[in-house]
């Protein structure tokens, strides 16, 4: 299996040597990474400017370090480095990417990328707290993958693993989870500060509170932004 590895904490995340090399028990690694922080870019894309891709050594892994989005990292990746691969996995993210957040996130951002180009892809993200300890839960993660046979069932899945799971729950994506105060500085700057607004009901088919309940959360995903429902009774179907 040829598997490209993404992320938005750029080269310097703690966790990348770590996914490389447990991504290497399960086939061909290639790595291209943003290389500065793209926390929050979402899906955002460079079309009017050149941006550097530079080939860098990690420890003993080849790694492309990408001056721009997670995004662009997957489409430099396969248009640009000209490779073909069967998974992208994106991650270890940082933080959680779950209910109406992952619309801002680059890690999530990147397997929709992968999926607009044909690509089954996977997102890990982890709570800030446990985020060292995460890469020890993806061999049961992935175990749960292959005996389910996720990918044959759908192609774009993502996953939040909390520090100690309990056990495995396939969600779906709750509602709001952080919202941010700007806080004033000096000179007419604002600093976000955010905080969190969900309400856990202890409701195991949503990915919020499946996370905070103690669950890895699995999420099948779209890139599908119509709505159906209205778009039949529009028509009046």
């Amino acid at each position: 299996m040829r598997i490209l590895i993404t992320n938005d904490d750029s080269i310097s995340a703690s966790q990348l040597l770590p996914l490389i090399r447990w991504c290497k028990k399960l086939g061909q690694v290639t790595t291209v990474v943003p290389a500065v922080e793209q926390s929050g870019k979402s899906h955002g894309i460079q079309i009017m400017n050149p941006f550097r891709a530079k080939k860098q050594m990690l420890e003993d892994e080849e790694v492309w370090a990408v001056e721009s989005s997670p995004a662009d990292c997957v489409r430099f990746a396969v248009m640009g480095l000209k490779q073909d691969f069967d998974l992208v996995v994106s991650g270890v993210n940082r933080g959680c990417n779950m209910g109406l957040d992952v619309m801002y996130s680059g890690t999530v951002a990147a397997i929709y990328e992968a999926a607009a180009l044909g690509i089954p892809a996977v997102a890990f993200s982890s709570p800030f707290q446990g985020y060292e300890t995460v890469i020890s839960r993806l061999d049961e993660v992935w175990a749960y993958f292959e005996e389910n046979k996720l990918f044959q069932k759908h192609s774009l899945y993502n996953v939040n693993i909390p520090p100690e799971p309990k056990g495995i729950c396939i969600t779906h994506q709750g509602g709001p989870y952080y919202t941010d105060d700007f806080d004033p500085r000096e000179d007419d700057f604002y600093m976000p500060i955010g905080r969190c607004v969900h309400e856990n009901k202890g409701d195991l088919s949503i990915d919020t509170d499946c996370v905070i309940s103690g669950y890895t959360s699995i999420t099948p995903m779209t890139l599908e932004r119509t709505d159906w429902q209205v778009y039949k009774l529009l028509r009046n179907e």
